[in-house]
């Protein structure tokens, strides 16, 4: 059963590459690429975009007044998204170093580059900004909680969970109490031997 598990994995896996591979020929088309993580935009397409840029007055006309009062609400998120940052970083700081797991990359998670798209204006900027950065806060902090989770209590759960991060289809069925308590230790020095492992679905090994 595990070696099914893994080979259905092996195969999500190598169309996670051939995406990945799509994805890289669409940005060529829209005329930019990455490089050693540097962003390139040809010249051609940032006047093109530069041409579409919809101006300060004409975008606040168009997002409307009920749009704009909600504005502050959205932004009060910042606070406390910036305390889930600074305790889940002060948190993996400490515990992962006792635990022997390797600690999560910020900068994995937390990547600003929509500001250089030129068809943006400055609110839309600030906006992408904000979003790029609690989207990304939330993202950072789920995959400290997937280590700790595969850490102290690697078990799936009865039901059906509507979203699930990239390690729990390698967790212990649930039930499965021959399995425990020598797995747990198989899940946690598996932890602790994970290299550097991109975002992205990760299966069960043997």
């Amino acid at each position: 059963m595990r070696t099914q598990i893994n080979q259905l994995f092996e195969k999500i896996q190598s169309l996670e590459a051939e995406l990945e591979e799509e994805v890289k020929e669409r940005r060529r088309s829209y005329g930019y690429k990455l490089e050693q993580g540097r962003l390139f935009i040809t010249r051609e397409a940032r006047e093109r975009q530069a041409a579409l840029k919809l101006g300060l007055r004409r975008y606040l006309i168009d997002s409307g007044v009920l749009t704009i009062l909600t504005a502050p609400f959205i932004y009060a998120v910042a606070i406390p998204v910036f305390l889930l940052d600074v305790v889940a970083s002060l948190y993996q700081a400490v515990c992962f170093r006792v635990y022997g797991v390797k600690q999560v990359k910020r900068r994995d998670y937390v990547v600003f580059d929509r500001h250089r798209l030129p068809y943006l204006n400055v609110i839309q900027k600030v906006n992408c900004f904000y979003c790029s950065y609690a989207n990304g806060v939330i993202a950072y902090v789920h995959e400290i909680a997937s280590r700790t989770e595969q850490y102290w209590c690697p078990i799936k759960h009865a039901e059906r969970l509507a979203g699930t991060h990239r390690r729990y289809d390698g967790f212990l069925e649930y039930g499965d109490v021959g399995e425990y308590p020598d797995s747990l230790e198989e899940q946690r020095q598996r932890l602790r031997n994970e290299g550097d492992t991109p975002p992205g679905p990760q299966g069960p090994t043997e």
